[in-house]
């Protein structure tokens, strides 16, 4: 009939095997999804970093310190639970699962050092002070060393939003002004200081007595007490994490002290010296490789005392791996310290807070005459405060300084008219004819400084 198709045997084939490939696909889909799945659950590198609302050095500790100590605890581990850890020398009564309970309980309990020039100690509680009692636990102090790095990162993370501002995505939105065209860079450019200028607003003193009063000057005197009202806060809040890092740094000294019952603290010099004077390299008392085992056995009424010889392969990894962590931790706890001092130097001494901004208005020639310089100290103290230069440091540290220069520019712009508007009989423009006496008014008490 006419209008009507017969199916053949051959189109049914084709079309079952049309069918079959689509549905094969489809079975296909949540295989793939549930690989993305399980690769997009594993962290990359840089969500270990963090957010850049802080500078460099303190990414070497609550960054790439953890990140060693961590592999360094996943090497320990594997060599702990997927080799031997201790190997014994046993008595020739001893024969298969009297081995392996000898090294289990040898690996348990504690092993004992004592050089092959002395001689074995007949006293018990001198071996038992000669006892090694941190191999095992190798893998959890590191982990634990991990989280004391990361810790103050931790602290500055949950405290600095306590401000007002997010910072992280002021840096962000810093960082990507870099990659915007001309028009979109200048509106980001833009926001950023309405935003800011907002915050700077917000966060001030809306009343006036003594209590007001003297907490501003003591916050200008000693920025460590944390003030939002005072702009001290954030500053004050960075300085005492610096503090942490510093404290943390300087602690794992001592830490690894208690834990391995040595003086680890002069152990790189050590290792230095032996370099210096080409001493051949030979087994460290801290970390020994052969040691001894006493266990005792019962046998019906009758308690038999065994002393063995075991060798430790683990503490072949344990000493290269405390000695890379002793240089590392000096390197650190040395920028941190350099650190820590630089940033007091820049934020306690207020001439910087004027020198800094100045340096950036300087470069677009905003400040023409006398009056625009001094007008530039009542923009950094009195707009800007601590704070705001703060912020701005942090923004220079995590992009250019072609960013902070465009946006020193705006809120400058943005302070002139609030300025202006502040003027009688002003017609838009900040002349030095026109500059009021600088009387305190209801929502400004400070003077004018003396450039």
């Amino acid at each position: 009939m006419a209008g009507t198709h017969r199916i053949s045997r051959n189109d049914c084939d084709q079309n079952g095997f049309i069918s079959s490939i689509y549905a094969s696909k489809r079975s296909n889909v949540p295989q793939f999804v549930e690989r993305s799945a399980i690769l997009g659950a594993i962290p990359g590198f840089k969500k270990l970093q963090g957010s850049k609302n802080d500078d460099w050095i303190d990414r070497m500790s609550h960054v790439y310190t953890v990140v060693v100590l961590i592999i360094f605890a996943v090497v320990v581990s594997t060599s702990q639970f997927v080799g031997n850890p201790i190997h014994c020398w046993h008595p020739a009564e001893f024969k298969g699962w009297y081995e392996k309970y000898a090294e289990y309980y040898c690996w348990i309990s504690n092993t004992y050092f004592v050089s092959f020039s002395e001689t074995l100690p007949v006293d018990i509680g001198e071996r038992q002070d000669r006892e090694i009692t941190y191999y095992q636990w190798v893998p959890l102090i590191l982990a634990f060393q991990a989280f004391l790095f990361k810790f103050p990162n931790v602290v500055w993370k949950l405290l600095h939003p306590n401000c007002g501002l997010n910072l992280n995505k002021i840096v962000t939105m810093a960082d990507k002004t870099q990659l915007s065209s001309p028009t979109g860079r200048q509106e980001i450019i833009e926001n950023m200081a309405a935003h800011l200028d907002k915050w700077l607003d917000t966060e001030r003193n809306y009343s006036w007595n003594r209590y007001t009063a003297m907490r501003e000057r003591v916050s200008r005197i000693c920025c460590i007490i944390c003030s939002k009202r005072s702009g001290t806060f954030l500053s004050g809040l960075f300085l005492f994490v610096k503090i942490l890092y510093v404290a943390n740094v300087i602690g794992q000294f001592f830490l690894l002290n208690a834990f391995m019952a040595t003086d680890y603290n002069v152990y790189g010099f050590e290792v230095i010296k032996g370099l210096q004077t080409n001493t051949p390299w030979k087994e460290s008392p801290r970390f020994p490789r052969v040691t001894f085992c006493d266990f005792e056995i019962r046998q019906l009424q009758n308690i038999q005392r065994f002393t063995i010889q075991c060798v430790l392969p683990i503490n072949l990894f344990n000493e290269k791996i405390f000695i890379c962590l002793w240089f590392w931790f000096f390197l650190i706890a040395a920028l941190s310290v350099w650190n820590l001092i630089s940033w007091c130097f820049t934020i306690i001494m207020k001439r910087n807070r004027v020198a800094y901004v100045k340096k950036y208005l300087k470069i677009t020639d905003q400040l023409q005459n006398g009056f625009d310089r001094k007008l530039c100290h009542r923009f950094a103290d009195n707009y800007l405060r601590e704070d705001g230069v703060f912020v701005l440091r942090v923004i220079t540290r995590n992009s250019t300084d072609l960013v902070t220069t465009d946006l020193v520019s705006a809120m400058w712009r943005n302070f002139q008219d609030k300025q202006s508007k502040r003027m009688p009989e002003s017609d838009g423009t900040l002349r030095p004819n026109e500059m009021p006496p600088m009387t305190p008014s209801n929502d400004e008490k400070l003077p004018l400084p003396v450039d």
